[in-house]
């Protein structure tokens, strides 16, 4: 019997190790959806911005490290948007806004997803380690002297 559950022991030890991993990945790529969900979501403030801009407007364009340059806006309606791959196209404003909102709505559903598989995997986690604990308290009393 002390052998069998030692072995069980190992088992969820590593399965155990194995799921904190997987969590620990899905939590990363969390964090990476989010960033990018943030980061559209100031894409998407600029160009309701750029709405109400005309041409040759002046403008402070962030360039990094709340650092600035100042530029005129020549046409209010065309976009350069980057489509992936080191490709970006000439879009209208509105197709612009129209990429951006959809962009943002499938990293919503990603992160929904992401979230259910780590509170799939959060729960698994938590039912090996009381398995685990509930393991170790058996082979405590097993192997506790008779005579105490």
């Amino acid at each position: 019997m002390e052998r069998k559950s030692e072995e069980e022991l190992r088992r969820l030890s590593v399965e155990l190790r194995f799921l904190e991993q997987t969590a620990e990945a899905i939590q990363s790529r969390i964090n990476m959806v989010n960033a990018v969900i943030t980061d559209l979501t100031y894409a998407g403030i600029a160009l309701e911005g750029l709405e109400k801009e005309k041409e040759n407007s002046e403008l402070l364009v962030p360039i990094g490290s709340n650092s600035y340059i100042k530029a005129k806006l020549e046409n209010p309606d065309k976009i350069i948007v980057g489509m992936g791959a080191g490709v970006s196209v000439e879009k209208t404003l509105q197709e612009a806004k129209e990429i951006v909102k959809k962009r943002q709505e499938n990293l919503e559903k990603t992160r929904v997803s992401l979230q259910q598989q780590l509170a799939q995997v959060a729960e698994r986690i938590s039912e090996g380690r009381e398995k685990f604990e509930s393991l170790v308290a058996e082979m405590r009393e097993e192997k506790a002297p008779e005579n105490v």
